[in-house]
C-alpha cells in the first residue's frame, strides 16, 4: 500500500469518537468509515450485470471491520450479497441504492430504526438477518420479495407492521429473544415457520391469520394456556411450548383444534408434565401425534390411547 493510500485510510479513523448504546451500556466507538481499500478486499464473485453487457463483483464481505459509516457503498449498485455484521452501524440508508441486493446480513450492529426507509428500494431482497441490534419496532421495514427475516435478539415490543401487503412472500420469521407479550399483529397468511422463543408472551392472539403455518416455536415464554390456537391453522405440524407455565390438562383443550395436522408437540418443562399419565392424557387429545417431547410415540402408547378413547366414547353414549 502506498503512503498516499495509508494517509487515506488513517484519515478515516483518526480523531473522531462517537458514543453508541449497545447491549445495555454506553460504549465509546472510534469512528471508522468505509474506505476503497476495505471494499476492494471484500469484493468477490464476478458475474454478468443485469443487461448482460458487462461484468461486476456482486458479493461484498465487510463483517468485523469496526465500521460505523458505510456511505461509500452506495456506488456499488451491482452488489447482490452483502455482509456487514459485527460492526457499529446505526444508519442503513446508504443501502437504498443497492437495488440488486438479494441477501443481506446486518447482525450485531447498533441499528435502532429504519430511518430513510432504505428497504423500500430493495425490491429483490429475499433474505435479511438483523439479529442482535437495538430495534424496538418495525416501522419503515418492508420486504415485498423477502422469504426469510431474522430479527432475533432485539428489543422489539410490537409487530404491528408485519402485514401481508408489505411481506407477501415471507415464509420464515425469527423473533426470538425480544420483548413481545403477545402473538398479535403477525398478519402473514403465507408464513410457514414462526420462531418466538424467549419472549414474554402471555397470550396467543391473531393466529387465525396464519393459515399456512407448519412450525410454531414458543419455548420459554409465559403461557399458562394454549387458548388462541385456531382451526384456521390447517397446516400446523410442529408446536413447541417447552418451558412455559401450562398447568393442567384443561389448558390443552385447544389442541383439539389442530389435532388433524399436528405431528410433533413439545411440552417439557411445564408443570403439566408432572401429572400422572401425562403422555397418555396428551395422546387421547391428539391421537395423530407422532412425537411428544423428545420421544416418538410408541405403538404401545398409541394402542393404549386408542383403547382409552374408545372407552370414553362408550361411557358418553351410555350416559342417560
Amino acid at each position: 500500500m502506498s503512503e498516499m493510500d495509508e494517509d487515506v485510510v488513517l484519515s478515516d479513523v483518526e480523531g473522531e469518537e462517537e458514543t453508541h448504546r449497545g447491549f445495555g451500556e454506553d460504549k465509546k466507538v472510534q469512528a471508522c468509515h468505509l474506505t476503497q481499500e476495505t471494499i476492494n478486499q471484500g469484493l468477490s464473485l464476478l458475474c454478468q450485470t443485469g443487461n448482460g453487457l458487462a461484468h461486476a463483483f456482486v458479493k461484498l464481505d465487510l463483517k468485523d471491520k469496526g465500521l460505523n459509516d458505510i456511505g461509500a457503498i452506495s456506488r456499488y449498485i451491482h452488489i447482490r450479497f452483502l455482509d456487514v455484521s459485527n460492526n457499529h452501524l446505526t444508519d442503513l440508508s446508504p443501502l437504498a441504492s443497492l437495488t440488486q441486493l438479494l441477501w443481506l446480513k446486518v447482525d450485531s450492529n447498533a441499528v435502532a430504526c429504519f430511518k430513510g426507509q432504505p428497504f423500500a428500494q430493495l425490491t429483490y431482497l429475499q433474505w435479511l438477518s438483523m439479529a442482535v441490534n437495538q430495534l424496538t419496532d418495525l416501522d419503515g421495514l418492508v420486504g415485498p420479495a423477502l422469504e426469510s427475516l431474522n430479527l432475533t435478539g432485539n428489543g422489539i415490543q410490537r409487530v404491528s407492521g408485519l402485514q401481508s401487503g408489505c411481506f407477501a412472500n415471507l415464509v420464515t420469521l425469527e423473533l426470538r429473544g425480544n420483548h413481545l407479550d403477545t402473538t398479535d399483529g403477525i398478519n402473514l397468511p403465507n408464513l410457514r415457520q414462526l420462531y418466538l422463543a424467549q419472549n414474554v408472551i402471555k397470550h396467543l392472539e391473531g393466529l387465525e391469520r396464519l393459515e399456512r403455518l407448519t412450525t410454531l416455536h414458543l419455548r420459554d415464554n409465559q403461557l399458562d394456556t394454549l387458548d388462541g390456537l385456531s382451526p384456521n391453522m390447517k397446516c400446523l405440524q410442529y408446536l413447541n411450548v417447552r418451558g412455559n407455565a401450562v398447568l393442567d390438562e384443561n389448558a390443552l383443550q385447544c389442541l383439539r383444534l389442530v389435532s388433524k395436522t399436528l405431528r410433533a408437540l413439545v411440552l417439557s418443562e411445564n408443570p403439566l408434565v408432572e401429572m400422572t399419565d401425562y403422555r397418555l392424557s396428551v395422546l387421547i387429545l391428539l391421537p395423530q401425534l407422532e412425537r411428544l417431547d423428545k420421544d416418538p410415540v410408541s405403538p404401545e402408547e398409541m394402542t393404549e390411547a386408542l383403547e382409552r378413547i374408545k372407552e370414553l366414547k362408550e361411557e358418553e353414549i351410555s350416559k342417560p
